[in-house]
């Protein structure tokens, strides 16, 4: 007996990115798209993009992420602390 198939909701139109990233933040996928035929895409050209951004952390929580970077040796800045030695980091950019 072959299943019956569910019928999917029409995908709206969006007037803007942030109206479809709200409208997919709370709507089930599952409704818009038949997951019996999904597959894995893999996109090997598509080039990582990176921007600084400034965060207000703790500075003991600050203070534990440089230590954890620093053991699987990633890379640590600091504007303006480079020579402070009471936080001298194993890494300078």
């Amino acid at each position: 007996m072959k299943k019956k198939k569910k019928q999917l909701k029409p995908i709206p139109v969006f007037k803007s990115e942030d109206e479809e990233r709200k409208f997919w933040d709370k709507a089930d996928t599952t409704e818009y798209f038949d997951m019996d035929n999904i597959r894995l895409v893999r996109f090997p050209n598509l080039k990582y993009s990176t921007e600084s951004i400034s965060l207000r952390l703790p500075v003991s929580l600050l203070d534990e992420i440089k230590i954890m970077t620093n053991k699987i040796d990633v890379p640590y800045w600091e504007r303006g602390v480079e020579n402070d030695p009471q936080r001298n980091f194993k890494y300078k950019i």
